[in-house]
Formats: structure tokens, sequence, C-alpha cells
């Protein structure tokens, strides 16, 4: 799943993902709200189908309007332990702030901290 608010950055990200042929499924959301809404939704549709719809990765942007990237991880937070544990964030941002990189390193829901733009060598890495 990409969550970032930047159409181009998505767009970027989706063809690097899809041509390192890595994936099933690349879930896209342009606001933190309706990738927290979607995986609310997968969550009733996995328990209710049995079946795993939730992303086991996803990418998350920092800088965006009206739900910034920490807090889509506090409503995340908030989420079945089971949707916690099988989907893990990698925040993949433009920021250099070095607090954003502190805040982001004493998160314990995020795995790494990439800066944008996502690279062949980062998929391989993951």
């Amino acid at each position: 799943m990409l969550i970032d608010d930047n159409e181009i950055d998505n767009l970027i990200n989706q063809k690097m993902i899809e041509s390192a042929s890595i994936c099933d499924r690349i879930f896209v959301h342009t606001g933190a709200k309706s990738a927290i809404e979607f995986l609310k939704n997968m969550e009733k549709l996995a328990i209710e189908s049995k079946e795993g719809f939730l992303p086991e990765i996803i990418f998350l942007d920092i800088d965006m309007p009206l739900m910034d990237g920490f807090q889509f991880l506090d409503e995340f937070e908030k989420l079945s332990e089971s949707t916690r544990e099988h989907s893990k964030i990698i925040m993949l941002t433009s920021s250099l702030n070095p607090l954003d990189m502190q805040k982001a390193k004493k998160n314990k829901l995020i795995v790494k901290y990439l800066n944008k733009p996502l690279s062949q060598e980062n998929l391989k890495k993951l």
C-alpha cells in the first residue's frame, strides 16, 4: 500500500514496485484518512471471509494534509493486533527534518525509514 498525497510520487513508486514484481496488488491512497478507512474495511472483510486482504507493507509519507503520517500511526495503532502484525510500515518521505527521523525511529510500528524516491535497491533490501 502506498499512502502519499503526491499523485506523481504514488505513480512513480507504484511503477517501481510493479517492475520489481514483488506483489500481486498495490493499493494507493492520496490521504491517510482514506487509507485508515480502507484498512478498517479490509479487517472486516478478512474476518467475514477468512481471506487476507490486508497489505503486507505500507509505504507511508509524513507530510500530508488533514492527517499526516504520524497521525495515521496513531489511528493504525487502534486497529486489531492481527492487522498491526500483518502490515509492516515503512516511512517513505522527502522530509529531511531530523526530528521526523528521530520520531519515526522511536515508533515501534515503523520498521524502516526511507527517503524518496523509492529505488529498486531499497525494494530488494526489503
